[in-house]
């Protein structure tokens, strides 16, 4: 995701985490890690509600996640923007799509993402745009989103929980994908599909600007 990760100056390069490792809102200083404070207090809000519902205690959602119980306390009283890095990892530890932390909105039959709704979130060195196509509300179990990758622009991602699978689809430009230790090159039209379960990395190694559509299925 699409955003949701950690990068690094190459893709075969798991654990050195680069500048871009950060996405903020687009257009907003590079001191707010996403952007709007509302967003924050979304996902404050998302993260208490899932976790009492879980009867899950900080601790244990610590242990889960990864993600330590000091900065867990400071994302669910909204005092601090959480990286999309740490995001991911606390939505695989409560075992919730990603969506779940920036809010829940009552289904409908129908529903309408505006494109002036839908905030950019752009990493720190600017070679990485990702936004989340999927309204809220709609089914669980899926997410969309479209990245757009400048020439050198590189993402990284931990495994995914469960049985979680990627679809990616090139639209524009070349990417290359890895996953595990394999590697596939991709042009624009190629459909790739993958199981999630493994480290895996999007590269844009041409010297044009990548768009993808990631479709991300949770089993």
């Amino acid at each position: 995701m699409a955003a949701r990760t950690q990068t690094s100056s190459t893709a075969g390069s798991k654990q050195t985490q680069a500048p871009s490792a950060t996405l903020r809102a687009a257009g907003t200083p590079r001191g707010d890690d996403l952007g709007a404070a509302e967003l924050a207090h979304r996902v404050a809000a998302s993260l208490s509600r899932i976790r009492k519902a879980r009867g899950l205690s900080l601790d244990k959602l610590a242990s889960a996640s990864g993600v330590s119980r000091a900065a867990l306390s400071q994302i669910e009283s909204a005092r601090t923007n959480p990286t999309l890095a740490v995001l991911w990892k606390i939505a695989v530890g409560l075992d919730v799509p990603f969506s779940a932390l920036l809010g829940e909105q009552e289904a409908s039959r129908c529903r309408v993402l505006r494109a002036e709704d839908i905030t950019p979130l752009r990493s720190v060195d600017g070679r990485l745009e990702s936004r989340l196509l999927t309204p809220a509300g709609a089914p669980p179990g899926q997410e969309c989103y479209e990245m757009r990758f400048a020439p050198r622009g590189i993402l990284n991602s931990d495994s995914h929980g469960g049985r979680t699978s990627e679809t990616v689809i090139v639209l524009t430009g070349a990417l290359r994908m890895t996953v595990g230790e394999e590697q596939f090159d991709l042009a624009a039209g190629d459909v790739f599909q993958f199981r999630a379960d493994a480290e895996h990395a999007y590269e844009n190694r041409s010297t044009h600007e990548t768009r993808i559509l990631n479709l991300i299925q949770y089993l």
